[in-house]
């Protein structure tokens, strides 16, 4: 680890963290929520020695990056305006692209409004999903699932953050391998205690110094930046009018667990992903993968497996 270089860039108005290794064609890894640079550790150490110039930003409002205040900051276009800025920044015309959950929310919009500087996009977790027009994410959501889903109680400023800082950066990270983002066992557990204080389970493919790693981090900045890109959602929505019923036409490669809650979500997303839908929205779509027995972080669960899927599809291009 020691190996991979860290500096603090300017991007479009903010200063931006990177960590980056090897050298050759730039992989640029986006991470999801609420993560870091290091979840794409393994990526980094992999794909770099395999000729690649890996390239991991936290994103605005995580880790080291500048978070700004305001809800309206973290909308798509604020965080494709700073990738965009770090592709120039690398100094090269197109990147592969590689993200994970809400990173690839992120990285789908900007296959669709700049498809020019993508040569091509491997999706962990999170496929495409086409605008509504009739409904805004949250509402849909909200019709959906009702109140208490999460999405839709992370949208109070302040009143999550109060949850989270109860139960710890630890619990909160692992919480997402869970359904529903594991939002009413975090809140029984604010409930019965005042801070923090019982170890957590740790899954086989998270070590002590890892963790140790994203909470150290996770209590410096909080949540908030994070979860407002749950809050600008219906602004997004707002804002993304134009781009309603457009395809997104760059190669792309997606890998979910089968054991991924957003993967198994009583939204349909398996009918969506398998039954042709996903492959009329993005016609370039060449490859789906469903690890076996894997969960929501197969980037680290299953890294040798991942880094090779990765691998296979981008040395095509």
């Amino acid at each position: 680890m020691e190996a991979i270089k860290h500096r603090i860039i300017s991007v479009n108005g903010i200063k931006m963290h990177v960590a980056e290794k090897g050298e050759g064609p730039a992989i640029l890894f986006l991470h999801g929520f609420p993560e870091l640079w290091y979840s794409w550790r393994h990526q980094i150490l992999g794909l770099s020695s395999l000729g690649y110039r890996a390239v991991a930003p936290d994103l605005r409002g995580y880790g080291d990056t500048e978070a700004p205040g305001s809800i309206s900051s973290y909308t798509y276009f604020h965080i494709i305006g700073d990738i965009i800025a770090l592709i120039d920044y690398l100094g090269v015309e197109q990147v592969y692209l590689v993200a994970h959950d809400f990173g690839a929310v992120v990285a789908w919009h900007l296959c669709m409004f700049r498809p020019d500087r993508v040569k091509a996009f491997v999706s962990l977790s999170v496929p495409f999903s086409p605008r509504n027009p009739q409904m805004s994410a949250v509402q849909g959501t909200r019709a959906f699932f009702g109140d208490n889903y999460y999405v839709c109680r992370f949208q109070e400023p302040g009143k999550i953050e109060e949850v989270f800082a109860l139960v710890g950066a630890a619990e909160v990270l692992l919480a997402k391998d869970k359904p529903e983002f594991g939002l009413s066992m975090l809140e029984e557990k604010a409930r019965i205690r005042k801070g923090p204080q019982n170890p957590v389970k740790l899954p086989p493919w998270l070590s002590e110094e890892e963790l140790s790693f994203y909470v150290t981090k996770l209590d410096q900045t909080g949540f908030t930046g994070g979860l407002n890109y749950y809050r600008a959602l219906d602004l997004n929505w707002e804002l993304a009018a134009p781009w309603t019923g457009v395809q997104v036409k760059v190669p792309v490669k997606f890998i979910a667990g089968e054991n991924d809650p957003v993967y198994t979500s009583p939204l349909g997303l398996k009918e969506y992903i398998h039954g042709g839908r996903f492959k009329k929205d993005v016609p370039l779509l060449e490859d789906i993968v469903v690890i076996e027995d894997a969960g929501h972080f197969i980037n680290q669960e299953r890294a040798e497996e991942v880094n090779n899927h990765i691998y296979d599809f981008i040395k095509k291009f």
